[in-house]
């Protein structure tokens, strides 16, 4: 990647993440930790590595994103509003009464690029592997990504579904993992443990990439790699710092789901110029 192609994608991220807290400030609630964390793989996803097409969000030709962790839907929306989907004002709606932009993603709310109702944990791989299936009968050689988030990896589901994906060697499926190490109790380790996250992976049949999901070179490593990839499905196990950017709340589960006010939000903003 040359360091013009890393300034777009440092500055793409930078707005997105101003836009989620512009956004959560207005709406006085939502999840705010987690979608900082995923703005850069957001940014990865839609603005490198992802075919689609704004005008025509449901061009047969377009790779699946499944958002299986919804709760993230601020960062989902303002990286759709940044690649054309709707205008970036539309973003200032977010949980208000009557709006497109609802606390989770729905496909009744008239959202463009929206491909699955989400906020029950567990349940969006199943969804990939469905796609990824559908893909194949059909001779489509497009990709499904699925992003998880590491508590959700507590879900019998999810397993039942990497079972499925590596029995029908799904290669066109990309599950994403968000492995912040945090879940709205606290640490994953302390709730549930999940480790070691790479050998169950590996056991159920899967290729695992690991990297850092808030470093662009790393991030450009590991697509390359999965989209390459002939034989099976991939999982990005993605290291992120929940509410990377805004040091005063890095790492504190307790940012969860909660949302700064609008005086914190200046001074994130302000956190948000000097990243």
């Amino acid at each position: 990647m040359d360091d013009q192609n890393l300034k777009e994608l440092q500055n793409m991220s930078r707005s997105i993440r101003q836009w989620i807290i512009r956004s959560l400030a207005e709406a006085g609630s939502g999840h705010t930790g987690g979608s900082l964390g995923l703005s850069d793989v957001f940014t990865y996803l839609y603005f490198k590595v992802m075919k689609h097409r704004p005008n025509q969000p449901d061009w047969e030709g377009r790779d699946h994103l499944i958002l299986s962790i919804g709760h993230v839907a601020p960062v989902f929306y303002s990286t759709l509003a940044h690649a054309g989907y709707f205008h970036l004002d539309e973003l200032l709606t977010l949980r208000k009464l009557g709006s497109r932009l609802q606390g989770h993603p729905g496909k009744d709310h008239g959202l463009p690029g929206i491909e699955l109702s989400s906020g029950s944990l567990g349940q969006g791989l199943s969804v990939g592997v469905g796609l990824a299936i559908s893909k194949r009968i059909n001779n489509n050689d497009t990709c499904v990504f699925v992003v998880m988030g590491d508590g959700e990896l507590q879900e019998g589901s999810v397993w039942e579904a990497a079972m499925s994906a590596s029995h029908h060697k799904l290669n066109r499926l990309i599950a994403i993992v968000d492995r912040n190490g945090l879940q709205i109790d606290g640490k994953t380790s302390d709730v549930m443990e999940i480790e070691p996250l790479k050998q169950k992976w590996e056991s159920f049949g899967w290729k695992v990439l690991e990297c850092d999901g808030n470093n662009f070179a790393d991030l450009e490593t590991a697509f390359d790699k999965a989209i390459s990839n002939v034989v099976g499905p991939v999982v990005i196990i993605a290291r992120t710092i929940m509410g990377k950017g805004i040091p005063s709340i890095e790492n504190d589960y307790r940012w969860h789901g909660k949302v700064p006010s609008r005086e914190q939000a200046i001074e994130f903003q302000k956190d948000l110029e000097d990243l």
